[in-house]
């Protein structure tokens, strides 16, 4: 009967969406990608933040490999890369460090790549359906479970977007020798953000430029403290390469599962998705999309491989310098060389409890003023990259599901002022000393999100009619699903362990109620992702339910059409 049904209806009036004729033949056609848009078409397009400039890509035919085309694709890989940069990562490095020495650098190399192959599933996603990551989300999952997953993107890039402009008023702070407050520097970083995100008035590729001069800050900075410590090169490779934590207890655990839930992002996620949408690509050519696919790859790589060196240099600097020292230590030995901050660390044996901020007191302590300095610009510049670059993850994030058509300021100030107001209430009412706890708890809270940007990005790539001859492969299929299950129960545990710490029994009853809301809504996207990746028992919507989305029974069919229809409607 359903077959009948469908027959006659492709013997009607082809049927209309919003004014727009589909015809029938695109209704149930081929899924190859969609072509590019004309050059006529694409000053029609609605104005779009970073995207007023496509970058060309040379013509070389005769090559397998270019530089050229390589350097026309650099870019979006690094703005992506200042996530895995951000003040939080640099915190859990330190901390890292500071707690096991060198011991969990195999952990942060494991995660380093599994983000590199999450990161490349968004890529992959952007290039072949010239549509990011929440603006498919948009189209394909029902109002309700659409709004929540906006919802819980949105706080991600919230708890972020705390941790890095905190990380510029307490770079702000150990610059000024504590003359600007924290609030002050919250302050400084908003009106400095804003100024920022409008060079690429001046060009794209001027702006992808400045955030390659604040990555060369960090790895300069970085690497300098790293030099001036000479950490043991042997302890060093041992730690990266031999995947064992000898006589670790409780606490390194816990810093292990921390390492990974501060690598791995789930705004990034979107952000990487709509980044590479930047280059003048005809999705209508294979060869060009396969093409993309490769050199977008090779920059990722490149990309994360700097990350994770210069994430390397303060794991080491603080895992020679730091480890297993005392408090009782540390104090003498900035009594010792007059620093105003001796009461940072009281006079007990207690092991030595660092952040970003007492991170650069002590370096300051043992290596000298420069040191501290150099420490604080080079947390300058990964909180001012990683606030600008979570500016435009929050922007494309609402445009995407919200549909915004809004003004470039507009959008900007909505998408600032979101995540600036808990920032700035944080700051007046929270000493710069005393914010370790505060920063556990959004790391807590980014932890719990990952599953809302995993899950829906395998489960479109695994779709042939969004990917056609792009779609995840059986391995890609398998590995996928294991890594996000292996990362979601990796942070899972993280959640548990802050949770259990807070010995409150009202908290333990609210966090049980929303857990129940929370994984009801995970097993949601689990049920839709199986599906994606070929479980079709799982799939009781084909027998008649009308509660069914688009990626599922026969409209699998006419999903990337759908998509074309949508996008020919805002034109």
């Amino acid at each position: 009967m359903e077959t009948e049904r469908e027959a006659d209806l492709l013997e009607e009036e082809p049927p209309q969406e919003n004014g727009v004729i589909q015809s029938t033949q695109g209704l149930y056609s081929s899924t190859s990608p969609p072509a590019s848009p004309v050059a006529g078409d694409l000053d029609d397009e609605p104005f779009s933040t970073y995207f007023e400039e496509k970058v060309p890509i040379p013509e070389d035919v005769t090559q397998i490999f270019s530089f050229r085309k390589l350097w026309a694709f650099t870019g979006p890989g690094f703005l992506m890369s200042i996530a895995y940069l951000d003040p939080g990562n640099i915190e859990s490095d330190l901390q890292s460090g500071a707690k096991a020495g060198f011991k969990l650098l195999w952990v942060l190399l494991g995660a380093t790549i599994i983000g590199l192959l999450l990161q490349r599933l968004a890529a992959r996603l952007g290039v072949v359906t010239g549509m990011h990551l929440a603006e498919v989300c948009n189209r394909q999952y029902p109002t309700v479970p659409r709004i929540i997953l906006w919802l819980m993107v949105e706080l991600a890039i919230i708890g972020s977007d705390m941790q890095e402009v905190i990380g510029c008023a307490i770079a702000f702070n150990l610059l000024s020798m504590g003359r600007i407050p924290l609030w002050g520097g919250v302050l400084i970083t908003i009106i400095d953000t804003f100024v920022f995100l409008f060079l690429d008035k001046y060009g794209l590729r001027k702006l992808e430029a400045f955030f390659g001069f604040l990555i060369t800050i960090m790895a300069v900075s970085f690497g300098y403290e790293y030099v001036m410590v000479r950490p043991d090169q042997g302890e060093l490779l041992k730690g990266m390469f031999l995947p064992y934590c000898e006589d670790c207890d409780s606490a390194q655990m816990e810093q292990a599962v921390g390492i990974v839930g501060a690598v791995i992002m789930p705004h990034n996620i979107y952000l990487h998705s709509a980044l590479v949408k930047s280059r003048q690509i005809d999705r209508g050519n294979k060869k060009e999309v396969k093409e993309a696919n490769k050199y977008y790859f090779i920059e990722s790589t490149i990309a994360l491989f700097i990350s994770f060196l210069i994430n390397v240099f303060v794991v080491a600097v603080f895992a020679e310098a730091f480890y297993d020292k005392t408090n009782i230590e540390v104090n003498a030995k900035c009594n010792a060389s007059g620093s105003p901050h001796t009461d940072l660390f009281p006079l007990d044996n207690s092991t030595l409890q660092v952040d970003i901020y007492k991170g650069g007191v002590v370096l300051g302590c043992f290596f000298g003023p420069a040191a501290l300095y150099i420490w604080a610009i080079g947390i300058l510049a990964a909180g001012q990259s990683s606030t600008m670059t979570g500016t435009y993850s929050g922007q494309f994030v609402m445009e995407g599901f919200l549909n915004l058509r809004w003004s470039r300021f507009a959008r900007v100030l909505l998408t600032r002022s979101i995540a600036i107001f808990p920032t700035l209430l944080v700051a007046i009412f929270q000493d710069v000393q005393h914010l370790t706890g505060m920063n556990d708890f959004l790391n807590v809270l980014q932890s719990m999100q990952l599953p809302f940007a995993l899950i829906p990005i395998l489960t479109f790539t695994s779709l042939t009619s969004i990917m056609d001859d792009f779609a995840n492969g059986l391995v890609w299929k398998i590995g996928g699903g294991v890594v996000i299950l292996v990362v979601c129960a990796i942070n899972m545990y993280f959640v548990v362990v802050y949770v259990t710490s807070l010995n409150s029994v009202a908290l333990y009853v609210l966090v049980a109620l929303l857990c129940i809301a929370y994984l009801s809504f995970v097993c949601y996207l689990t049920w839709q992702c199986l599906i994606a990746l070929g479980v079709s028992c799982l799939d009781v919507s084909c027998l008649g339910s009308r509660m069914r989305l688009r990626l599922t029974c026969h409209t699998d069919i006419y999903l990337l059409n759908d998509m074309d229809s949508n996008m020919m409607v805002e034109r």
